[in-house]
């Protein structure tokens, strides 16, 4: 499989992937987000999705935070409302 080349497609694979994520670790999403401790409540499911997004996109493209980017939009922004430390 050839390795993604595009900044669109490789935005696309990421929030496909955080998408997964959200979808899977709602329970943990809303603990980590409540008690302020998301990337250790996640760290496991987060690393593996990034060890995936890298491994299916182009270096120049993995080195551009979009798959970080793609985390904070999907799993953060939509729990707004969750009362936390952060906010």
């Amino acid at each position: 499989m050839a390795l993604i080349d595009t900044e669109e497609a490789a935005r696309r694979l990421a929030r496909a992937i955080a998408s997964d994520l959200s979808l899977y670790n709602e329970e943990k999403i809303v603990e980590g987000v409540s008690n302020d401790t998301l990337f250790q409540v996640l760290s496991e499911e987060i690393q593996e999705g990034k060890t995936l997004f890298q491994s299916r996109v182009a270096p120049d493209l993995a080195s551009k935070n979009l798959y970080e980017r793609a985390v904070v939009d999907v799993l953060i922004r939509p729990r707004g409302h969750i009362q936390s430390p952060l906010w």
